[in-house]
C-alpha cells in the first residue's frame, strides 16, 4: 500500500470522505497552532483526528500541502470579511470612506477572530504562526501576495490625496506592523510591563485603542 492510498477509500461515500478530510484540517489546525508546524507529526495529526495514518496524504498530498491548505483558506476568510467590511464603508460614505473606516476593516476581521468567545481564535493563533514558521511556499506567498493589501492602500491614497503616495504606504507598512504585534505573548509582555495596567477584557476596547492611535498617524 502506497502513502497515498486510503484502505477505506474505497468503501466511503463522497460525504464521509469529505467528513474525513474536515477532521484532518481541524485537527492540523489546533495542533500546529498549539504547538508549532515542526512540532507535529502526521501520526499526531491523524490521531488527534480518529482516522487512518493515510488519510493526510490521501486528501491532502503532504505534510506541507496540508499547512499551505489550511494557510490559504483561513487567509481567503479572513480577507473576505476585511474587503466586505472596506465595501460596506465605501458605500456608506460616496465611495470614500475616511481614514478610520478604512483602517477599521483592516483591523476589526482579524482582532474578533482573537476573541476568547471566537471559534476561529485558533485560526488567528495558525496564521500567527504561519508568519514565522511557515513552508517556503507559505513564506513566498506572504512576501509577494499583496492583492488584498492594494484596495486598502487605493482606499487610504483617496482619503488622504495630500500625502505624497510614498508617504501613505510607509504609513500603512507601520499600520500592519500593529496587527502583526498585537499576539498573544506581546500582550502578556505588555501586561507584565505595566505591571497589570494594561490587561485588556474587550476586544472592542482594544480596537479602538488601535484606531486612535493609528489614524492619528494619518493625521498629517
Amino acid at each position: 500500500m502506497s502513502l497515498t492510498d486510503d484502505p477505506g477509500a474505497e468503501s466511503q461515500t463522497p460525504e464521509a470522505e469529505a467528513a474525513t478530510k474536515q477532521l484532518v484540517f481541524n485537527a492540523a489546525e489546533r495542533l500546529f497552532a498549539l504547538h508549532g508546524f515542526q512540532n507535529v507529526s502526521v501520526r499526531d495529526i491523524t490521531a488527534e483526528a480518529g482516522v487512518n495514518l493515510a488519510s493526510v496524504n490521501y486528501h491532502f498530498g503532504s505534510k506541507d500541502s496540508l499547512l499551505f491548505e489550511i494557510f490559504r483558506r483561513r487567509t481567503q476568510e479572513l480577507n473576505r470579511e476585511r474587503a466586505r467590511m472596506l465595501h460596506e464603508a465605501s458605500d456608506r460614505n460616496a465611495g470614500k470612506p475616511p481614514v478610520r473606516e478604512i483602517l477599521t476593516a483592516l483591523f476589526a476581521p482579524p482582532l474578533r477572530w482573537l476573541d476568547p468567545s471566537n471559534d476561529r481564535r485558533i485560526s488567528l493563533q495558525f496564521l500567527i504562526r504561519a508568519r514565522s514558521e511557515g513552508t517556503a511556499e507559505i513564506r513566498e506567498v506572504l512576501g509577494r501576495d499583496v492583492s488584498h493589501l492594494k484596495r486598502f492602500a487605493d482606499a487610504l491614497l483617496a482619503a488622504r490625496p495630500d500625502l505624497p503616495p510614498e508617504e501613505v504606504y510607509w504609513r500603512l507598512h507601520f499600520v500592519l506592523g500593529m496587527i502583526h504585534q498585537n499576539r498573544f505573548m506581546e500582550l502578556d509582555r505588555l501586561h507584565v510591563l505595566s505591571e497589570g495596567a494594561t490587561r485588556e477584557g474587550e476586544v472592542d476596547a482594544l480596537l479602538e485603542r488601535m484606531l486612535d492611535f493609528a489614524e492619528a498617524g494619518f493625521s498629517r
